[in-house]
């Protein structure tokens, strides 16, 4: 996906997740981050959105330290102001990210074209991701575009799991392959093989005919499935269950 492509699914996630969160109310709970009340993720998304932006406003090409990090994102405010605060935060960020140049050097945590690529796609589904969880505090979850599921499939699976594998152990080596079935005009991968062993992961693109469990399913509901926010029940699952299962126990992405 374009730069601009992601920082459109940036600036509409924040939109809706501000819609989500005024539905549900602050102390409602979030079923798919249940360490989290609504309060408490509407300021963990506003953390991030302020934290992203230090580095590329500043071009900051060291990570920031922990005194640095709380001066760049500030306290939070009181219940009565939280949703005004968020709401700056992202939309400086949108407004940030439009006027940053392609050439923009910075700090970033995954392999990437750019840093400005980076970010502007990290924050995209960091915000998506985030809207899904506080639409589910509220009732139903929307779905994506098929790219822009396409695309988040491939950041989590080759940028965080086929950088950070070793969280995905299996006492026996197993394999699950993951297809999706539209996004044909997209010009990324549709499909994904994940071997898991005992000392780790290894991600590859495309599919392994000999899979032990393969799933099927639109972009949209792989992406949210993936990362633990929707059921796998209504998707095409075939072979072992059980390593699909071993997936969604194991495949947690940690802020720490």
């Amino acid at each position: 996906m374009e730069i601009g492509r992601h920082i459109d699914a940036l600036e509409r996630g924040g939109l809706d997740l501000v819609d989500a969160a005024e539905k549900a109310g602050f102390d409602a709970p979030v079923p798919t981050c249940p360490e989290w009340s609504v309060r408490e993720l509407v300021q963990h998304v506003g953390y991030v959105h302020r934290w992203a932006a230090t580095y590329v406003r500043d071009c900051r090409t060291a990570i920031l330290t922990d005194d640095e990090e709380a001066d760049a994102v500030g306290p939070f405010p009181a219940d009565g102001a939280l949703l005004e605060w968020f709401q700056a935060g992202h939309g400086a960020l949108v407004d940030l990210l439009r006027a940053a140049p392609a050439d923009t050097a910075c700090w970033h945590f995954l392999p990437a074209e750019t840093p400005l690529a980076f970010w502007a796609r990290r924050q995209a589904h960091e915000t998506t991701i985030h809207r899904a969880d506080l639409q589910g505090a509220v009732g139903d979850i929307a779905g994506v575009e098929a790219d822009l599921g396409l695309d988040g499939i491939d950041e989590l699976l080759m940028g965080f799991y086929g950088s950070r594998g070793r969280r995905l152990r299996s006492e026996k080596s197993c394999t699950l392959s993951v297809h999706a079935l539209d996004g044909a005009a997209s010009d990324g991968p549709r499909a994904w093989t994940v071997t898991m062993t005992p000392s780790g992961a290894a991600i590859t693109r495309g599919a392994a005919a000999d899979a032990d469990c393969t799933l099927r399913g639109p972009a949209s509901s792989l992406y949210l499935a993936l990362w633990n926010r929707r059921s796998t029940a209504d998707l095409d699952v075939g072979g072992d269950e059980s390593v699909l299962t071993l997936w969604r126990e194991r495949a947690t992405i940690r802020w720490t």
